[in-house]
């Protein structure tokens, strides 16, 4: 029989993945925590075939708990689980000791894949990852993603992670606000940002 543990501050998601596992695996012993801690002591209570991990939830450093979960217990499988953008934070979480990540978007058929792969000791990655990975390696685009920007959209992601604002950019660089606005918008489309938080994990990623 399987055992999992769901770690979600929402409780209509740990619901739905709940059912989910019911359904493919029946038998199962199924676990929830709504938090780091309240995960921890789930960890030290029993052994898990697979943790499925959020990784925004109050009150968590989520990469902290998933380094502390591969620290000390290796053998645990972890797939992270998230409306995060994926193009950010897998690969932080899977150099931490995930076996993988996917998106709550994702179709019920991909999850389940990803489930079966990790429970078989394999990564897993989503296909729409695993395709912009392949598409910039075909094409010889660079890996980092910050490389592709143009000089003035460099220099205004540096100024925007130094916390500057755009009225503080517009100072520094002497151009319109309307003009670091305008670069602003096309520089988070290229990243595939939506907001400073993620620039800054993408910064972080790629040791900018």
């Amino acid at each position: 029989m399987k055992k999992f543990l769901l770690v979600d501050d929402h409780m209509v998601v740990r619901s739905g993945i709940k059912i989910l596992l019911s359904d493919i695996y029946n038998p199962s012993e199924i676990h929830e925590a709504m938090n780091g801690e309240t995960a921890i002591a789930k960890l030290k209570e029993s052994k898990y075939d697979l943790i499925m991990l959020d990784i925004q939830m109050p009150n968590t450093d989520t990469l902290g708990l998933m380094e502390y979960i591969h620290i000390t217990y290796p053998d645990a499988k972890v797939l992270m689980f998230s409306m995060s953008a994926e193009n950010i934070y897998a690969k932080r979480f899977m150099k931490a000791g995930a076996y993988g990540f996917i998106s709550k978007e994702s179709p019920l058929e991909e999850i389940t894949r990803a489930i079966n792969a990790i429970l078989n000791g394999k990564k897993y990655i989503s296909e729409s990852l695993a395709e912009k990975l392949a598409e910039d390696s075909f094409s010889g685009k660079s890996t980092n993603p910050f490389n592709e920007l143009s000089p003035r959209e460099f220099e205004i992601v540096t100024l925007l992670l130094e916390g500057k604002t755009v009225t503080d950019i517009s100072h520094a660089l002497n151009i319109q606000t309307s003009t670091v606005g305008t670069h602003k918008a096309r520089l988070f489309e290229k990243l595939g940002v939506a907001n400073i938080l993620e620039l800054k994990e993408m910064a972080t990623t790629y040791n900018l």
